[in-house]
């Protein structure tokens, strides 16, 4: 029933967007592949990648720049027997849903300033009791002025970007913000698929000033700093836990690229320090506030020459997270070893982990693909983040039937304290419409919350969380 459902959900959109085109391409008067690689929103070719550096100005000033995006959706995990209440672990499993839509103000202003601006509904989003209702929020926003300044020997575009997401301006999609295609679904049906990618510890929704050059079509450099989105930035953050920064918080990007012939190649790193304060605590008392460290390492290569379309994609970040004082004072585990009497070890004041993700896509003829994607992430034991061990009676459980005050988290449930989590994804996709695409993916997992068996304490394996999804991706 789903699938049927899925179905004739695609039949709608086709039939009512058919003279419909997305913002950037009615400014330009481009069709999408011009700017998409393979067609693929929201990958980007050097041309595109052109349009985004020089502010979103080329072209004629739109007179309604506004597009609408919209997500479908159904999921499928492997295994839901190995929890207290499927229904509330896999939330919708098995089932057609429209999980998300975005409005995005989008083009140019002037010749030198444009912008992008996304808010985003959330079908199924959950508030703290963990009722699923609909809610907007703010999602991604670049404002950008530009200038680009050309001679007989050089080739220079010079930038600065008001910004609320770390690697937002970001032209490749081995960037944190870009590098998820597909946008996910809050229901906890979807919580599986497709696998950890690198990300910053910041998170999104800040308030960031960025100023960026791009020197001879060769070197991309980049820096910005970045603090909480409040006071008159509070639209960058507005319909979320606002995510609180202590001061301002240093963020950069350098890549060298090449383009020859139907090739194109890029080369990159990118870091930032972020001092965030716990969420929801005292933001008077600096012993709430903890410190991320990211550095990353990235590389991209497409071979774009109609019909055939190619890109390869790494993206590797790794991360160092100081906790707050007062996060450690509170650290201690309610576990034991298997005895029932050995507490488990105290609390680390850190941790490192280190997220890798590697992707290869094929597109023909701008309408079939399909892509293969690897994600392993590896890192620090902590007790900290253990939420699965042995009580005082060496029992593992989460109904705790002797009372002991000592329960452990199915499905979610982490024993090691581990982070490693390793899969793939195979994708299949087709695009009837240069601004719909029609997709299948399977995400498997090899490793998870650092075991492949019983990596819950209660059974739970990696392969259970296998996870079949389609989607219809649809944007005008």
């Amino acid at each position: 029933m789903g699938r049927l459902v899925i179905v004739s959900l695609a039949l709608s959109l086709l039939s009512t967007m058919a003279h419909a085109l997305p913002a950037f391409a009615r400014q330009t008067g481009q069709n999408c592949v011009a700017c998409h690689a393979g067609g693929q929103f929201p990958e980007l070719t050097p041309y595109g990648r052109l349009f985004k550096m020089t502010g979103y100005t080329i072209g004629e000033r739109a007179t309604i720049p506004l597009s609408v995006m919209a997500v479908g959706s159904y999921a499928k995990v492997r295994n839901t027997s190995k929890s207290d209440d499927p229904s509330v672990d896999f939330y919708k499993n098995g089932s057609a849903i429209v999980a998300s839509g975005s409005l995005f103000l989008a083009g140019k202003v002037t010749d030198n300033i444009g912008v992008f601006i996304q808010a985003t509904y959330d079908n199924y989003s959950q508030d703290a009791a963990g009722n699923y209702h609909g809610h907007t929020q703010a999602d991604n926003m670049d404002l950008r002025y530009a200038d680009r300044f050309i001679s007989a020997d050089h080739d220079l575009i010079l930038g600065v970007s008001a910004n609320n997401n770390p690697s937002v301006t970001d032209p490749w999609n081995t960037a944190p913000a870009w590098m998820q295609y597909v946008p996910g679904a809050s229901v906890t049906s979807h919580q599986f698929f497709d696998g950890p990618y690198p990300a910053y510890g910041a998170g999104t929704n800040l308030a960031g000033i960025t100023a960026y050059a791009y020197w001879n079509k060769t070197i991309y450099a980049e820096f910005g700093l970045y603090r909480s989105a409040d006071n008159a930035f509070n639209f960058m953050s507005a319909g979320t836990d606002k995510t609180q920064l202590n001061g301002t918080n240093p963020y950069w990007r350098l890549a060298y690229t090449h383009d020859w012939g139907a090739n194109s190649l890029m080369l990159g790193t990118s870091g930032m320090v972020a001092n965030v304060y716990d969420a929801g605590s005292n933001m008077a008392d600096s012993n709430n506030l903890g410190r991320f460290r990211n550095i990353g390492f990235d590389g991209q290569y497409q071979y774009l020459l109609d019909p055939h379309t190619v890109t390869v994609q790494v993206g590797y970040m790794r991360q160092k997270q100081e906790y707050s004082a007062n996060t450690l004072a509170a650290a201690a585990s309610p576990y034991f070893l298997a005895d029932g009497v050995t507490p488990v070890d105290a609390a680390n004041p850190s941790d490192t982990t280190n997220a890798l993700r590697a992707k290869l896509t094929y597109v023909y003829q701008a309408k079939y693909g399909g892509s293969l994607s690897y994600f392993n992430v590896t890192g620090t034991a902590n007790t900290l983040n253990q939420t699965s061990g042995y009580d005082s009676t060496g029992l593992i459980s989460s109904t705790d039937p002797n009372e002991t005050g000592i329960t452990s988290t199915r499905v979610n449930g982490n024993l090691s304290g581990n982070p490693a989590t390793r899969g793939y994804t195979l994708e299949a996709f087709w695009t009837p419409l240069q601004y719909v695409r029609i997709g299948a993916q399977y995400t498997g997992y090899n490793k998870f919350n650092g075991a492949t068996n019983n990596y819950d304490g209660l059974g739970r394996d990696a392969k259970d969380n296998n996870t079949l999804r389609l989607y219809i991706w649809a944007a005008y």
